[in-house]
């Protein structure tokens, strides 16, 4: 009992740290310019091969390669996972330093209304009722930040919706998290590589050109990319999937702190109404997860009396 304890504690500590580190990205990416929203995309991309490599051979995890390489169908979906992922680290990244914190996290935030409404979509699930509810509020809210913004918030949705598929496609895939960012990024490495050989060429690259401490700070772009992965795959095996559903909401909550708090967005009340309908939806949701595992723990020791 002590050792399953110590264990859901070291897996609590891992999801604090993984989306902690998550939710503190936005101090770190302005931390790269003049660096181009896509210089630091490639840099990252060429940085986190590097990152998950090293990390994959202190820990002497190869195995997996060879039988992976005998299924084009699932090195497939990795090459499409690793483009989705790629849509989404470069809109983050410009959505940052471009100044939309706040929008970013709604990205974040309405993420999980995104995944539902995949799985009623492509995977055919029935919803709840309370999931329904969650993701009506969740539409109005976007209806309601496309008046605030004056335009459809589309750094939100793409991140949403390229997040949501990015996972959906993992799903499918069934790898680990470290295997699956080492396979995604050698996806990408090439074509990273070669542009970052192009802008380097053309004068346009950052690469060595600001200062080894700039230099370092792009390194680092990788292994800040693999680090909170890792954290994550000990939390996803230490404890359960309702405590992680409620970690993830702690990154955005971060974003947002950051956007109001750090870089001083601007929030009028229409933008306030819009968050706190999102908000809502996720209370409804959480609410929902929370009351279907506790029916779930009070119908097993029902069940295990009867096969006793």
């Amino acid at each position: 009992m002590a050792d399953g304890s110590r264990e859901a504690r070291v897996g609590l500590w891992n999801g604090f740290a993984a989306y902690g580190m998550w939710g503190l990205f936005p101090l770190f990416w302005p931390l790269l310019e003049p660096a181009g929203a896509v210089d630091i995309l490639a840099n990252r991309m060429v940085w986190s091969l590097v990152a998950v490599a090293a990390m994959l051979l202190v820990r002497r995890r190869w195995g997996w390669i060879r039988p992976l390489l005998r299924q084009p169908r699932r090195l497939a979906l990795l090459a499409l996972a690793a483009a989705t992922v790629s849509v989404n680290w470069g809109v983050y990244i410009w959505g940052v330093n471009s100044g939309h914190v706040v929008e970013t996290s709604l990205g974040y935030f309405i993420n999980p209304l995104v995944t539902i409404a995949f799985g009623v979509l492509v995977l055919r699930e029935r919803l709840r009722t309370p999931q329904w509810a969650a993701v009506g509020i969740g539409a109005a809210a976007v209806a309601v930040l496309t008046v605030a913004y004056g335009r459809l918030p589309w750094i939100a949705l793409t991140l949403a919706f390229s997040f949501a598929t990015y996972g959906l496609i993992k799903k499918k895939v069934g790898l680990g998290g470290a295997e699956s960012l080492a396979v995604e990024s050698a996806v990408m490495f090439p074509f990273a590589l070669a542009f970052l050989i192009w802008l380097g060429a053309t004068g346009r690259g950052s690469l060595g050109h600001y200062g080894w401490g700039h230099t370092a700070l792009l390194m680092v772009s990788g292994v800040i990319t693999a680090v909170p992965l890792m954290c994550f795959g000990a939390a996803a095996l230490r404890v359960p999937l309702t405590t992680l559903g409620l970690l993830q909401y702690l990154a955005p909550v971060f974003q947002f702190s950051i956007g109001v708090l750090v870089f001083h967005e601007s929030m009028q009340p229409a933008r306030w109404a819009g968050f706190a309908l999102v908000w809502v939806a996720l209370v409804v949701l959480s609410a929902d997860a929370l009351r279907r595992v506790q029916a779930e723990r009070r119908r097993t020791p029902v069940l295990e009396t009867v096969a006793g």
